[in-house]
């Protein structure tokens, strides 16, 4: 089977794909168009059962627009997230002609050893243990045949799903959301590309403490076959369920760091927050195990993301105009200004709050102040005509409710000002663009699309 794009695969997937896809556009014009009620919750469990045993994109961007607000409606979302990417995986007849095509009719032979079960079955690949001839411990991401037909497949259910979606609501354009998804879904099938992430990551977070990056093989891997170091760890909620405020705080930082210092320093950000790309050692070390989705920012968007910061701080609203202009938003209304204001105030309000704190406190007993002002900036939103995110934008809104949510399953208690301000208070837009020149070059990262 062939793992390029081809028209046959791109057929055979809408087959699979289809009517889920078309259900869901089907009946939310029939409910905005024709006024014919429905239950969204019943249908978006339906739309979960329907997509939940087809391998691909379709299980990785269900799990991603569920952490893009205003993608998809709130039903869907609540459903599409608990798609989980540990589909069954494929048996041994499979991997043993995947592997001898990547590797060679004797590719057992480079191995002291290779589990013949797979030890984690996700959207794209599946991934083994197995033992290097000096004794190593590896892990091997296998991808599924025929993903880049499946990509661009489900790309194009996609692209019918929000644009019916966003006739049904304009409050948000969703163009630039999936031409973002579909650069990031398309770059994760290239593992000759994650290896160099990995190596990115490694160098980036080297003098971390308590953090740890995976090493690429690349004699045991090619642009299908990622073969790297094992990293001993248990899954992260796993060991904050057990765990004191003191250990759940450790890990917090740790997280932090993980997430802000590449970006911050480097313009480099993991766009993905699925739990289950990070484990926790026996000695607390937090492991960051998944590469496919990283998103590059140029210094001027870095600089928009602190000069938000600092107008908030200050209430100045022209440094505020200037960071939404950095990130790519286009003419904005003094009053689409101040809404924004109020979603960007909620968002960093952790940052500009200077004591220890959960990061997101409920004020009112019983009321979910996040969720209500969601609402409110959706509604004042749609009143003013709507509004087009940025790419950019995308993945970076993404990366921080990914990171809110770690944050709020470990219930940390931090001072995330302080951790904040020991990012950024050096900030220097020209030597962030040099530092990033030059560790791309190292690690031999492609330019980003």
């Amino acid at each position: 089977m062939s793992d390029e794009d081809t028209l046959g695969g791109r057929v055979r997937r809408y087959a699979r794909v289809g009517s889920a896809m078309a259900g869901l556009g089907a009946r939310l014009a029939g409910e905005r168009y024709l006024g014919l009620p429905i239950n969204r919750e019943r249908h978006a469990a339906d739309l979960k059962a329907a997509l939940g045993g087809i391998k691909g994109p379709l299980m990785k961007v269900a799990q991603l627009l569920a952490t893009i607000p205003d993608a998809l409606p709130d039903e869907y979302v609540r459903e599409l997230i608990e798609l989980q990417a540990n589909a069954p995986a494929m048996g041994w007849p499979f991997v043993r002609r995947r592997m001898m095509g990547e590797l060679g009719p004797d590719w057992q032979s480079r191995f002291r050893s290779f589990e013949h079960e797979a030890a984690r079955a996700a959207s794209l690949g599946q991934v083994h243990r197995a033992i290097a001839l000096d004794d190593t411990k590896l892990a091997c991401k296998l991808q599924y045949p025929d993903m880049a037909s499946a990509v661009e497949a489900d790309l194009r259910q996609l692209r019918l799903a929000m644009g019916l979606y966003e006739r049904y609501d304009r409050t948000v354009s969703t163009a630039d959301i999936h031409a973002e998804i579909a650069a990031r879904l398309r770059e994760e099938l290239d593992y000759a590309r994650e290896a160099a992430h990995m190596r990115l990551y490694g160098a980036i977070l080297k003098d971390e403490p308590g953090v740890a990056v995976p090493r690429p093989i690349p004699d045991l891997s090619t642009k299908r076959l990622l073969t790297m170091t094992w990293l001993d760890g248990a899954p992260l909620l796993e060991v904050a369920a057990k765990a004191s405020l003191a250990v759940r705080n450790e890990i917090a930082l740790r997280m932090f760091r993980i997430w802000y210092v590449p970006f911050y320093y480097y313009g480099v950000i993991h766009g993905d927050p699925h739990l289950g790309n990070y484990t926790v050692a026996p000695d607390r070390t937090v492991n960051l195990l998944d590469f496919g989705c990283i998103r590059i920012f140029p210094a001027h968007f870095v600089k928009g993301v602190i000069d938000l910061y600092h107008a908030l701080q200050r209430d100045d609203r022209e440094l505020a105009v200037a960071a939404y202009r950095a990130w790519g938003f286009g003419q904005l209304s003094d009053e689409m200004i101040a809404v924004l204001n109020r979603w960007a105030a909620f968002v960093y309000g952790p940052l500009l709050d200077d004591r220890t704190r959960l990061i997101q406190e409920q004020r009112r007993k019983g009321v979910d102040d996040g969720r209500s002002l969601i609402d409110d900036v959706h509604h004042d939103i749609r009143r003013l005509g709507g509004i087009a995110p940025p790419r950019a934008f995308v993945f970076m809104d993404r990366a921080a409710v990914g990171l809110g949510s770690v944050f709020l399953h470990l219930k940390a208690r931090i001072n995330w000002h302080r951790l904040f301000h020991e990012l950024i208070d050096d900030f220097d837009e020209g030597t962030l663009a040099a530092r990033q020149q030059a560790a791309l070059s190292a690690a031999g990262v492609p330019p980003p699309n």
